[in-house]
């Protein structure tokens, strides 16, 4: 027996939302990502799991959820960039090559959560 969920990794971002359905649709929609597991307690979502690449996101539901912010690398940024502006996030910074080896972009998804996609470029200069 295994002390985790198979496929999961040792440590899991977990985030603190007032809308975790929303959160979960747009992880699906511009991170094309599974939905694992979610739990309800009535109409509440008390607990949920997507899966981005080889990581899982956990989330719960709570009024007045707090900011958080994630950073995931993905083979094309760029992409997920544009798929998030198309699916209501707001921009906080342009995808751009930052002089650290990444070319990074910024935005903040409906529910607050703000989201910086990166792909690794080469080594610094």
């Amino acid at each position: 027996m295994t002390y985790k969920p198979d496929g999961y990794t040792d440590l899991s971002p977990y985030l603190i939302l007032s809308d975790p359905e929303a959160t979960l649709k747009f992880c699906e929609a511009v991170f094309d990502a599974t939905r694992l597991r979610v739990f309800h307690d009535g109409d509440r979502i008390m607990h949920a799991e997507c899966r981005i690449g080889d990581s899982v996101l956990m989330m719960g539901g709570a009024d007045g959820g707090a900011d958080a912010m994630v950073h995931l690398y993905l083979p094309d940024p760029d992409a997920a960039f544009a798929h998030a502006l198309d699916h209501g996030a707001t921009e906080i910074q342009p995808m751009m090559e930052k002089g650290d080896g990444d070319r990074r972009g910024g935005f903040r998804s409906a529910c607050g959560t703000q989201w910086f996609v990166a792909k690794q470029m080469g080594a610094p200069a």
